[in-house]
């Protein structure tokens, strides 16, 4: 047993506050519990104390789904700050208001924060929550969930061990808005190379969009610090979706079918005039597959025990942003390349997910079908 039990709190209570492993029907990328209240209940570290949500019957289903009483559910989420004094906080409210939300947890006394993506929607925004978690001490984790997935984590094992020699190309499919999901494609490429990126290309959508500061499609070609070459394809991806392809000068590593299948290669004797050959060789597949949401509370214990940074951290999840942006501004400059980091930190892009957010997603989504 851990020698210490940390009261955790979730802001937000819709799909990933509470009900998003209800849609998982297949691994891949997810291993349960994911979201962020089933992991609070399942983890040995943490006590589920509180949550907040300005929709009463948001509240409503997550203290019945979770055992809570009406009096642990806020409707204003500094009251559960100042009345609970939880050490864990899971931003899990839309984009627009988590900027916000982080500062005020963050000088609530939180020791640790698990926080929902892209956590900021500008630059400025960023820069201040950072600076701010950096001088108080407290841990941000930023659920760009690809570097708590346990084949990812192995991937990375055998790229840092040298498995695959010198790292060479990564190349990202995944149809997505740049802010929004594609923080996950862009902190996925940063994570498997181990690098920053130092400038970039990018190609929107279109120019209309490119104009503007809301979410869109794009493509970028990503220049790494350590000589690493990238290319996202953020537009769509056709049969080919999410996938990351990592080529070496001794293997390759594909992530197919939205992490459903992961293919290794290597040379091999043969071919003409016996130069070798890439032949497929046997992932090591690990003796167990940990949830991802385990390994985010396991994590922030670590950080906060240990004082170090999170697995995939505020500092992170600023860098993804950034480089989206970058993106965006080379087409508005046609075709120039960017540099980073930006100079012009007043710079954002504007969350996809936070589009008719005075209605809860669950709500809209019901709509939907």
């Amino acid at each position: 047993m851990p020698d210490k039990t940390y009261r955790a709190a979730v802001i937000g209570l819709g799909r990933m506050g509470s009900t998003f492993d209800d849609e998982i029907k297949q691994g891949g990328q997810f291993f349960m519990p994911y979201c962020h209240a089933p992991t609070y209940v399942a983890s040995p570290h943490t006590e589920l104390v509180a949550g907040a949500d300005p929709h009463a019957e948001q509240g409503a289903i997550f203290a019945e789904r979770w055992g809570l009483e009406s009096g642990q559910i806020y409707a204003d989420y500094r009251e559960m700050l100042e009345a609970e004094r939880p050490d864990f906080v899971s931003l899990c409210t839309t984009a627009r208001h988590r900027s916000a939300i982080l500062q005020d947890a963050v000088n609530a006394g939180v020791k640790a924060i698990w926080a929902e993506k892209p956590f900021t929607l500008s630059l400025a925004e960023a820069d201040a929550a950072v600076d701010l978690c950096s001088r108080k001490n407290v841990a941000v984790a930023v659920n760009c969930s690809r570097r708590y997935n346990v084949f990812f984590t192995e991937a990375r094992r055998m790229i840092e061990e040298g498995e695959l020699g010198e790292i060479l190309q990564i190349t990202a499919y995944a149809q997505c808005n740049l802010s929004s999901n594609g923080s996950h494609a862009i902190d996925t490429m940063r994570y498997l190379v181990g690098g920053n990126v130092e400038w970039v290309f990018g190609e929107m959508e279109s120019d209309e969009k490119a104009a503007g500061d809301e979410d869109l499609m794009g493509n970028g070609y990503l220049a790494f610090d350590n000589g690493v070459r990238g290319f996202l394809r953020g537009t769509p991806t056709g049969a080919a979706p999410w996938e990351f392809d990592v080529i070496g000068t001794e293997g390759r590593i594909r992530s197919l079918a939205q992490g459903m299948e992961t293919q290794y290669y290597r040379w091999v004797p043969g071919g003409l005039l016996d130069e070798g050959l890439p032949a497929r060789a046997p992932f090591p597949l690990p003796t167990n597959i940990p949830s991802m949401g385990l390994a985010i509370i396991e994590d922030l214990v670590h950080c906060i025990n240990n004082g170090t940074q999170p697995r995939c951290s505020g500092e992170d999840g600023r860098k993804a942003l950034e480089i989206a942006i970058a993106m965006r501004e080379s087409h508005r400059q046609r075709g120039r390349r960017i540099d980073l980091p930006l100079k012009d930190r007043s710079l954002r892009m504007l969350s996809s997910g936070i589009a008719n957010d005075s209605v809860p997603a669950r709500i809209r989504r019901l709509g939907d079908q």
